[in-house]
């Protein structure tokens, strides 16, 4: 048989870098399958199920429902339960039209950005930050610009930093509760950044995905101050239904049509099954079981930054929300992936490099998630404890 050149080449816009944490959480499962003595700190997910209340309606459609397509924007009745949410939560009023539900999170970032933006503009994000925005952003042809954040503004944007970044700007993509440092924006400094965006035509995301998991901090939604932002929300983490795959957005109005025909055209709609249980999600009952949780992530957090502080790791990003502790081992290492690969490989302890959240500093940093059980988080001390002395 004659050697052929394959036709099958990828676009350009498909050159991005791999998410790492894939990479380790593939080797922790090989791990745990060759020798079960894994403790995981590496998974951005709970290790619990969802509520009792989801589960029992998933059952039930599964039963009454012939679960085909839905309406592309979502079920009229889920979608008034989240507008619903919005009035218990923060006391803002919400029409359910406003509501776009999607196959989760990830869906709506890609439907906002492509509804928002046009090749070639210019959009700000946080650095360290969930590197999807970066890369979905320029596989659309959009311009990354990275705004490097720090301890000097516990790990959050200013307006003052956002006016002096160069050239136009035409969006700007925040989180609070931020993933990987934890860091939440007060409601007075989101004030600020909103009002900021509104008086430079600048298209504010606002990635809300972990509200609900804070840990003292309040936490505020843009559409608190104006109905230009779009909010992005989702069932995964509070309500722990990550593979759910239901999330929803907040559209303006200006962007709702092109958003629903995106909708339509991509995914026909989000998955009828998810859709049907997560209205249980906002039942008291769903509402006590994670927050129970939450509680559970404080204590968690709390012994595992006492913990690393006590071996010497003292550089911590305020963990005030979320689930992961976001840490500085440039004392310990100058590369984070080779920390973390050896970490696992001589005491089954899995982290994540910051590489992924940060392509300039992340070699310096690692994030740990406080999401599993209480007794990992001690376990995953003194392991930690018991190798440090190995690297010197």
């Amino acid at each position: 048989m004659s050697s052929q050149r394959s036709l099958a080449t990828a676009a350009s816009r498909a050159q991005v870098p791999p998410f790492y944490v894939m990479t380790v959480l593939d080797a922790a499962a090989r791990r745990q399958r060759e020798r079960g003595d894994v403790i995981s700190l590496a998974a951005g997910q709970p290790s619990t199920p969802a509520p009792a209340p989801v589960r029992r309606a998933a059952a039930s459609a599964l039963e009454g429902s012939t679960l085909g397509y839905t309406e592309q924007l979502g079920t009229a009745e889920l979608r008034a339960a989240i507008a619903r949410h919005y009035g218990t939560t923060y006391g803002v009023d919400v029409p359910a039209e406003a509501v776009t539900v999607t196959s989760g999170a990830s869906g709506a970032f890609l439907l906002t950005f492509l509804a928002a933006f046009e090749a070639g503009d210019r959009v700000v994000l946080t650095r360290p930050g969930y590197p999807a925005y970066r890369n979905i952003l320029r596989a659309l042809g959009c311009e990354v610009v990275e705004l490097p954040v720090g301890a000097d503004t516990g790990f959050q944007p200013t307006v003052e930093m956002l006016s002096e970044v160069e050239g136009p700007v035409r969006g700007l993509v925040l989180a609070s509760p931020a993933n990987p440092t934890g860091s939440v924006l007060a409601g007075e400094e989101l004030r600020a950044v909103v009002e900021w965006c509104a008086e430079h035509d600048v298209q504010l995301v606002s990635d809300e995905i972990y509200h609900g998991i804070s840990f003292g901090a309040a936490t505020s939604s843009a559409w608190e101050f104006s109905r230009d932002p779009v909010v992005i929300h989702s069932f995964s983490k509070y309500w722990s239904m990550t593979g759910w795959r239901l999330g929803w957005a907040l559209v303006p109005e200006g962007l709702r049509d092109a958003v629903s025909a995106l909708a339509g055209n991509f995914t026909v709609c989000p998955p009828a099954i998810s859709q049907a249980a997560a209205l249980a999600a906002f039942d008291p009952e769903s509402y006590a079981e994670a927050d129970a949780h939450v509680e559970r992530y404080r204590v968690n957090r709390d012994l595992l930054v006492s913990g690393l502080t006590g071996l010497g790791i003292r550089g911590i990003a305020p963990p005030e929300g979320a689930f992961y502790v976001y840490a500085d081992v440039s004392h310990l290492t100058g590369d984070s992936m080779e920390f973390s690969r050896r970490l696992l490989a001589d005491t089954g302890t899995a982290v994540v490099p910051g590489v992924d959240f940060d392509p300039v500093e992340g070699r310096n940093w690692i994030r740990m998630s406080v999401a599993g059980a209480t007794e990992d988080m001690r376990e995953a001390v003194a392991r930690i404890g018991g190798w440090l002395p190995t690297l010197t």
